[in-house]
């Protein structure tokens, strides 16, 4: 097939959702409220009820806040699953949910973080759900048109700023996973023994 030929809009989609559908959406079914607040190291920033954290920075308009400092930390802050969520939900979709494709406004002083496990992946999925719908209806001309002032790039065509937010999906994502697997491998079972 000649690369003129190619639904580039299809195929950049289907970068995510095969990854989403195939590798990753499995990963997050069964996701407790334990996993999700869970730290393996001190003082990791993670998602908190209003006024609990120590963190420089907090961000939120509900009953928890994001841990946040600016300029980040050196080395960069430990992280937890909910701490990694909120980013992916409002920093990596929400905001860009809200500049591209007509979404409420986002940010992370506004955003409403979710205090369970179960509420931050139903976050998670109506965000993921206004992304693909709007990358599906820029098309094929959609995709050439720069992303503009709001982005750091302005001229950079939209498909580039899909390609970066898929590489953020799969990076922070993937990480979500492995602190999973952590948990799982490190917290003792019912039986009194490690899994």
């Amino acid at each position: 097939m000649d690369a003129d030929e190619l639904d580039w809009n299809r195929t950049l989609r289907e970068q995510w959702e095969f990854h989403w559908n195939h590798q990753l959406r499995a990963r997050l079914d069964g996701l407790t409220d334990d996993e999700y607040f869970w730290s393996p190291v001190p003082d990791a920033w993670s998602v908190r009820p209003h006024g609990s954290s120590t963190a420089p920075m907090q961000f939120g308009a509900g009953d928890f806040t994001i841990d946040y400092a600016f300029p980040g930390p050196v080395p960069a802050a430990f992280t937890t699953i909910a701490w990694r969520l909120g980013h992916v939900i409002v920093g990596v979709l929400a905001a860009r949910n809200a500049a591209h494709f007509g979404a409420p406004p986002a940010s992370y002083e506004t955003w409403e973080y979710a205090g369970s496990a179960a509420t931050a992946l139903d976050q998670l999925e109506a965000q993921l759900d206004v992304w693909l719908a709007g990358v599906r209806d820029l098309g094929e001309a959609g995709l050439r048109v720069p992303v503009g002032a709001k982005e750091p790039f302005p001229e950079a065509p939209m498909a580039d700023l899909v390609l970066h937010i898929h590489r953020e999906l799969i990076h922070h994502l993937s990480e979500v996973c492995l602190l999973r697997d952590l948990y799982l491998h490190t917290k003792p079972t019912t039986n009194g023994s490690t899994r």
